[in-house]
């Protein structure tokens, strides 16, 4: 269940000044799509990078001994390699709306900064060749806006598919003491396991409330599990905050985020993985004041690093449990209905 302090929406746009999209294409060879987190000015992004094989684009800028801090959006799309191509389609959005690291004298003269990740959903629509392109990301990025948006099987989440079991997009948020928004979008297209087989329920806990599913439910679920075959695979996303952090910090807010991702898959950052995550701090608020104790910034900044790992784990399970079935992988709940049924 989600914290006492948790937003109603539940989404990265609790987070304000962001805005999010989603693209996809679904049906006649097609499974797959592309989301768009549109970010304020001036944020700074971080980034981690794990699992052994990741497809991603512009993360170099991300490192803290790269010279720009900020960036103006991230894409995260399905298509692997190819569907790198989405973030072009970003990017032409933003030039045309003048965003962008100014590189010339007029105000349109900007190179907008579109750091990205992919999953593989490769022919998992029927069509290999079916892949996002930069109309995706065109489309994701017009979509954007700041309120909360769909999850499940939507946007990158749509190919999206873990131990075969239909993947998808989750969202989960966290106000702390002194109002800064912690938040998190995930994409989770695992090669490990959201579920534990035992119980039959998430190995982390999410925002909706489940209960046991029963015996018959539990032994469908195995069968599904077991019977998947190894493929390439990925869990990417974003963890964002209102707090004002270094990009140094935004990358360690990534990397802890990482914590959260392995309480929710078991096992994670596999050889068969390109698990990366997105740290942006939009700044609004300040971690300490100057006449703060010395070691007031280093234990909030430290909270905020935990919330942000578990709102990331939240969003993962959120992702599989809100799924619903697009192709030949059943949806969680499809297989285990009555996880999902209140009790009277």
């Amino acid at each position: 269940m989600p914290p006492p302090d948790a937003p109603p929406g539940g989404c990265l746009t609790d987070v304000p000044g962001i805005a999010v999209g989603h693209a996809h294409r679904c049906g006649r060879g097609w499974r797959t799509g592309t989301t768009v987190a549109l970010l304020p000015p001036g944020a700074v992004v971080g980034v981690d990078v794990r699992g052994g094989g990741p497809g991603t684009r512009e993360t170099d800028l991300l490192h803290p001994q790269a010279t720009i801090a900020t960036a103006h959006a991230i894409c995260l799309t399905g298509g692997s390699a190819y569907g790198l191509a989405a973030a072009d389609g970003v990017m032409a959005v933003l030039a045309a709306r003048g965003i962008g690291f100014p590189v010339g004298t007029e105000p349109g003269e900007v190179v907008p900064l579109v750091p990205s990740a992919v999953i593989f959903d490769l022919g998992r629509g029927g069509v290999f060749t079916n892949r996002p392109d930069a109309g995706f990301g065109r489309r994701a990025a017009v979509a954007a806006r700041p309120r909360p948006v769909g999850n499940g099987s939507v946007g990158a989440g749509s190919g999206a598919r873990t131990r075969g079991l239909q993947g998808g997009v989750g969202t989960a948020s966290q106000v702390m003491p002194g109002g800064v928004v912690v938040a998190a979008l995930a994409v989770v297209n695992a090669a490990g396991s959201l579920l534990n087989t035992t119980s039959g329920l998430p190995w982390e806990a999410g925002d909706d409330p489940l209960q046991r599913p029963t015996a018959t439910e539990r032994a469908a679920l195995r069968r599904v599990m077991e019977a998947s075959v190894p493929s390439l695979n990925t869990t990417i996303g974003i963890v964002a905050t209102t707090a004002a952090l270094s990009k140094a910090e935004a990358g360690k807010f990534a990397a802890v985020a990482h914590d959260g991702l392995a309480r929710a898959v078991r096992p994670v950052h596999s050889l068969f993985d390109g698990d990366t995550i997105f740290g942006v701090a939009t700044g609004r608020d300040e971690l300490a004041e100057a006449d703060d104790p010395p070691r007031t910034r280093t234990v909030r900044l430290n909270a905020v690093l935990e919330v942000g790992a578990a709102c990331f784990a939240r969003a993962c399970t959120n992702a599989v449990v809100r799924a619903t079935r697009l192709g030949d992988d059943p949806a969680y709940l499809e297989v285990c209905p009555s996880a999902g049924r209140r009790r009277m």
